[in-house]
């Protein structure tokens, strides 16, 4: 990856629907060979997607939840059963395998505490080999950055 290249992805990363004129003309490269090195940046899998940034809130769901998991037994069958688990609770933002205490950090979105209840109640206590659940709330968020610092 050269510095072209560099500066393709911190542009789109601000913007992802810049047209491709616009990011040739932002990145002092003509639009054919731009278009190419953006193909290939998506086929190396360098750009993985193309996404809309939601409010959260105005979507109806204030509260951030993180949520560290502890398996009971974490066997490499229970990590994968988990895993797979966890793919499909709409609720869960983002999961991490941990090192330390905890096998798994959560982010949770929640329309309110009786549906955080409801979710841990209903489906994340559902899940077998659980030992611990540890919840924190967030009170707000004080940074939120969307584009990787490539240099």
């Amino acid at each position: 990856m050269d510095a072209t290249d560099k500066r393709i992805l911190l542009e789109l990363q601000k913007n992802g629907r810049l047209t491709n004129q616009e990011l040739s003309d932002k990145i002092s490269l003509s639009p054919s060979p731009c278009l190419r090195r953006v193909k290939a940046l998506e086929k190396k899998g360098l750009i993985t997607g193309y996404h809309a940034h939601v409010d959260q809130d105005k979507c109806g769901l204030p509260i951030n939840v993180f949520v560290l998991v502890k398996l009971d037994r974490p066997t490499e069958d229970n990590i994968a059963n988990f895993e797979q688990q966890i793919a499909v609770m709409d609720e869960v933002m983002e999961c991490f395998l941990m090192t330390g205490t905890h096998d798994y950090l959560l982010r949770v979105v929640s329309e309110s505490l009786q549906s955080y209840e409801h979710f841990i109640r209903k489906e994340l206590t559902q899940l077998h080999n659980l030992a611990a659940i540890e919840s924190s709330f967030a009170f707000g968020q004080v940074k939120k950055q969307t584009s990787l610092p490539i240099k």
